[in-house]
């Protein structure tokens, strides 16, 4: 069949989901209600669905009062009697897949239950969505004429008791439906190899004769493939090497810090930047527009989703609303309930609204990567938004950085230490420093209360680091590659600390 028939036949049958789509989009509580109910049905005979009644609950206030919020502490004890074989305790079919977090926010690795149900309904379905969403808003498009150079993680899969662990993009290759191989490079062989710098040196040879549409992974190691590519061509534009390249999906980290960079190497007007919001527990997120950072909250997926406000988080106070009930620009921590299993648990991200009609969001950042060590609760969305302004005024670019509190000292005030790597430094540091302490001080009034006048807080102490000290620090660290990022934000001083110790060899 020929290849333009091809695109043709693929862009129709996956655009007619768009029509599924509009109903939660006119519907989205009573989806998400039917939801609720359709999965405490489904796991009534459970473990957990006996030891609290689904099978009773008849309305979302009793659900609320009735199961217990959890994060993966609480829940990691049915996790682990599950690995080990155990059946039936949170959800009625077997699991036999657990997704190994990269565990960035808690040095120890989570192991997330990925079920059937999960698998085909949420992650595959919305890989499907993402590119219904696209074609939806480019007639034009011509992806399945070539292939998509996916890069996921470099984790091989372990079999254990009877159960399989791994990354989450290994267990999505190794199930993949056989239309997703044919149209994906480089192959599973080369995909799932466990050591990143010879997995990098393969997807470059197997990719760069290939014909490569659309490129899909996280925009840090994306990056780095894309240089190694363009010193291997000896070329200074992608397009050089894949001309139909048309579009870049991307998730996993914030795209900001990068949005230069990209477009130094896809120098295109015409070229398409869409966003996805995913983790190990599910697929949450696509963005549904040309040229927007907002995120459509996709409802259908098996995901009963409820929201925690910030600004109460962790205390008496904290109170637990369902989707019927949020507000714009209020940041909420995120409660999911899954067709995996997971009960009312806190994945530790938080997102703001931007739109209610239909509900569009932007991930603001972690429960736990922020700084709150003076009551100025800056978040990731604060500081990515002031280096974004400030690298424009001062023409700089920055490929990573972290940051941690210096602790008050006796009479000595605390402040914010900052380590950045740069591409491309400012020329004079004392002004990129004055500026970015005023753009963090017009986006949070917290901040801005706690630097007035030094009364709290000094201002922000910024290193500038050698060149790949992240990428070193996490190959240090056996994180490279996949789903590992660099922590941004952290109460603790226990990265900086370690940063800095490397910074100075």
């Amino acid at each position: 069949m020929p290849i333009p028939i091809v695109n043709s036949i693929a862009s129709w049958f996956l655009k007619k989901r768009f029509h599924q789509i509009e109903l939660f989009l006119k519907y989205p509580n009573e989806v998400q209600n039917e939801l609720l109910f359709s999965l405490l049905k489904i796991a009534k005979d459970t473990e957990l669905g006996k030891q609290y009644d689904f099978e009773s609950i008849k309305s979302y206030r009793e659900f609320n009062e009735r199961v217990p919020v959890v994060n993966y502490e609480g829940f990691h004890p049915l996790i682990e009697r599950s690995r080990n074989g155990e059946q039936n305790i949170f959800w009625p079919r077997p699991i036999k897949w657990f997704a190994k977090s990269s565990g960035t926010t808690n040095a120890q690795s989570k192991f997330i239950p990925v079920s059937f149900e999960s698998l085909e309904d949420c992650h595959y379905a919305a890989s499907k969505d993402l590119l219904c969403m696209y074609l939806n808003n480019n007639e034009d498009a011509q992806l399945f004429t070539g292939k998509s150079l996916r890069l996921g993680g470099s984790k091989e899969l372990y079999k254990e008791k009877g159960t399989v662990f791994g990354d989450l993009s290994a267990i999505l290759i190794d199930n993949m439906p056989f239309w997703a191989e044919f149209s994906s490079t480089p192959s599973s062989r080369v995909s799932l190899m466990s050591d990143w710098e010879t997995k990098m040196q393969a997807i470059v040879e197997e990719t760069i004769e290939e014909n490569v549409t659309s490129l899909a992974g996280v925009p840090s190691w994306m990056l780095v493939l894309l240089n190694n590519v363009l010193d291997k061509t000896g070329k200074d534009s992608i397009f050089d090497i894949w001309p139909n390249l048309e579009v870049y999906f991307h998730g996993g980290v914030s795209f900001n810090p990068y949005v230069e960079q990209y477009k130094a190497i896809l120098p295109s007007d015409k070229f398409r930047y869409y966003e996805i919001y995913n983790a190990s527990e599910g697929f949450f997120a696509i963005q549904d527009q040309n040229n927007s950072s907002d995120l459509l909250l996709m409802l259908d997926y098996g995901i009963f989703y409820e929201f925690i406000p910030m600004d109460a988080y962790g205390t008496e106070a904290q109170k637990i609303i369902p989707l019927s009930e949020v507000e714009l620009n209020t940041n909420y921590a995120v409660v999911i309930t899954t067709n995996a299993g997971l009960w009312r648990y806190k994945i530790g991200d938080t997102i703001r609204f931007v739109s209610l009609r239909p509900h569009r969001i932007r991930v603001s950042g972690r429960t736990k990567h922020h700084i709150n060590a003076f009551g100025e609760e800056l978040i990731i969305e604060n500081a990515e938004e002031a280096f974004k302004r400030v690298c424009k005024r001062t023409a700089s670019e920055i490929v990573d950085y972290t940051a941690a509190p210096i602790f008050m000292d006796g009479k000595e005030k605390g402040a914010h230490e900052w380590i950045i790597e740069f591409k491309t430094p400012p020329s004079n540091m004392p002004y990129f420093e004055e500026l970015f302490d005023n753009a963090l001080k017009s986006l949070n009034s917290d901040y801005e209360a706690k630097r007035f006048n030094n009364m709290t807080l000094n201002k922000p102490k910024i290193h500038s680091a050698r060149p790949n000290l992240f990428y070193d620090w996490l190959k240090q660290n056996n994180k490279l590659g996949g789903q590992h990022k660099v922590p941004r934000l952290s109460n603790s001083r226990v990265y900086v600390e370690e940063l800095l110790a490397i910074n100075r060899v």
